[in-house]
């Protein structure tokens, strides 16, 4: 094994590799690998890619169960909705609180359970006493206090496109109060639909006036659904109205090019 180790780092690790991440990493180590199957070992004539075919032939198969790479730890979730795992805290939605759970610490990522069920996913960080918040596991809380958007720990680096900031101030501008509450509706669709659709969504609000948390999730789900949003813009009394009056003959003269007389008069 040890003799694998340092064949493996010699030959794809040296000078030290750089990737942006684990998978890249590994997807690289990979092609390596498959292309010193083309090669040849020690005095053998056959390629290692034809050798590995013979012992593939005569090995047993592989086991049904899945095995992972990971350390697995038993935990519980504190009163503020977070799991401790090798000194750092990592949050969980706030209705698993005081909870028993079953942490799994991979090379990069941390995953929560409870029970058979995933509740939450983090990348690893290996620093000491850090915090690291998914904001979407604290906004059923602060839903019931709106008052604490501003204030929460969890939401203050939460890097949101600008028309989420847009949309709360146009809705906060005409309802008050009640439109932060809307404005956290809205953030909680992205608890069930991408970032790209519920952005969209919000955008398309804005453009047509409908400035609303009903609005911007019948756009979204519009979106998914490949189908036309089918929006009761009566629901909407700050919309523009719009006055279409007859169309008449003489509206057309203003579209008349004046003569040189007229213009000297």
């Amino acid at each position: 094994m040890e003799g694998l180790v340092k064949h493996a780092r010699s030959h794809f690790m040296v000078p030290i590799p750089h990737a942006p991440s684990f998978d890249d990493f590994n997807d690289e180590l990979l092609d390596r690998c498959r292309a010193r199957q083309e090669e040849r070992a020690g005095r053998h004539s056959e390629t290692i890619g034809t050798r590995l075919l013979a012992d593939l032939a005569v090995m047993r198969a592989l086991p049904a169960g899945q095995f992972e790479p990971c350390e697995t730890r038993a935990a519980r979730v504190s009163s503020t909705a977070l799991v401790r795992y090798r000194t750092n805290d990592y949050s969980v939605p706030t209705r698993y609180g005081f909870q028993d759970v079953m942490v799994k610490g991979f090379v990069d990522t941390v995953v929560i359970l409870c029970g058979n069920e995933e509740i939450a996913r983090h990348p690893r960080c290996y620093g000491e006493a850090m915090f690291v918040a998914n904001p979407l596991h604290y906004l059923a809380l602060i839903e019931t206090k709106p008052n604490a958007l501003d204030q929460a720990a969890a939401l203050q680096d939460w890097a949101l496109p600008q028309a989420f900031q847009h949309m709360r101030h146009l809705l906060e501008a005409r309802m008050g109060n009640k439109g932060k509450r809307e404005f956290i509706q809205i953030l909680r669709l992205l608890e069930a639909m991408p970032m790209e659709i519920v952005t969209f969504a919000v955008n398309e609000a804005i453009c047509i006036g409908a400035i609303g948390f009903d609005a911007v999730k019948q756009i979204a789900l519009a979106r998914i659904e490949r189908r036309p949003a089918r929006l009761d813009l009566a629901a909407y009394p700050h919309l523009p109205k719009m006055d279409v009056k007859t169309t008449r003959a003489a509206d057309y003269a203003a579209l008349v090019p004046q003569t040189s007389q007229e213009l000297a008069a």
